[in-house]
């Protein structure tokens, strides 16, 4: 099969071949899937894969899924923009692009690419792997560069993501994220938001702060999105009493 001209999948979205080319930009109508719009924006090692994956993607409600795929690539400094900068805890050969395909809330296969530490790449297959195979909604999956790896606007467009190289929202000295080494992802953020002095983040997940609502995508303790990273040895924040961080999960609990 002939993967399709990802140019025309967003043509209104700036598209660029390489790193190192400039963006260029098309008018078209509008795109619904957010994975859809963003692909203009994404770096070319995201592209490549993208390009297969929409081949294989596109199942809908009453019919078999295609079968998941996933594949791990290496990065680079250029290629992860702005969420990463000389200084960072962990250097872009320590780090790897994850494409998967998940589930959507349109009960469709989409493509997706999560940028996490090498040696937790085979982990992060195997949680959505067990996701896609449940059939658990996620409502988009670029790396933040895609959003100048500005956090607060990756939450607000509900996208579920990796690696960034910044400190962590919470009280007291300035730390280091476990984004900033690779070993967390949020998940849902919209349907999971995070808990801050009270206030959620983002400020849409008002609507998903109560948890005794169960609706699509939201991770609850032993529900699907907490088993499935249960399953490789990740802790869940949705546990912190104090500030919960339903959206998120580590490798080291943090």
């Amino acid at each position: 099969m002939t993967p399709p001209d990802l140019g025309q999948l967003a043509p209104e979205c700036a598209v660029r071949a390489s790193p190192s080319e400039p963006y260029k930009f098309g008018h078209n109508r509008r795109r619904p899937q957010f994975s859809r719009r963003l692909v203009g924006l994404l770096p070319s090692f995201v592209l490549g894969p993208l390009a297969l994956l929409f081949a294989a993607s596109g199942a809908s409600a009453g019919t078999a899924l295609a079968p998941f795929t996933s594949s791990v690539d290496p990065v680079s400094a250029v290629q992860l923009g702005g969420t990463w900068h000389a200084g960072c805890p962990i250097g872009p050969a320590a780090l790897r692009a994850v494409h998967v395909l998940f589930y959507g809330f349109d009960r469709r296969s989409h493509p997706g690419t999560l940028v996490v530490q090498a040696s937790v790449s085979a982990e992060v297959i195997t949680v959505f792997r067990e996701l896609y195979a449940a059939r658990f909604p996620i409502r988009q999956m670029v790396p933040e560069s895609a959003f100048g790896g500005k956090d607060p606007a990756s939450m607000a467009a509900d996208n579920t993501s990796g690696f960034n190289c910044r400190y962590a929202v919470a009280t007291g000295p300035k730390q280091w994220s476990v984004h900033a080494y690779g070993e967390a992802i949020d998940v849902d953020p919209l349907e999971n938001p995070y808990l801050f002095d009270g206030d959620p983040e983002p400020a849409a997940g008002k609507a998903y702060l109560n948890r005794g609502e169960v609706r699509p995508g939201m991770a609850v303790a032993g529900g699907t999105l907490v088993k499935a990273f249960s399953s490789v040895g990740w802790l869940w924040g949705g546990r912190w009493s104090a500030s919960p961080d339903y959206q998120h999960f580590s490798k080291t609990g943090g």
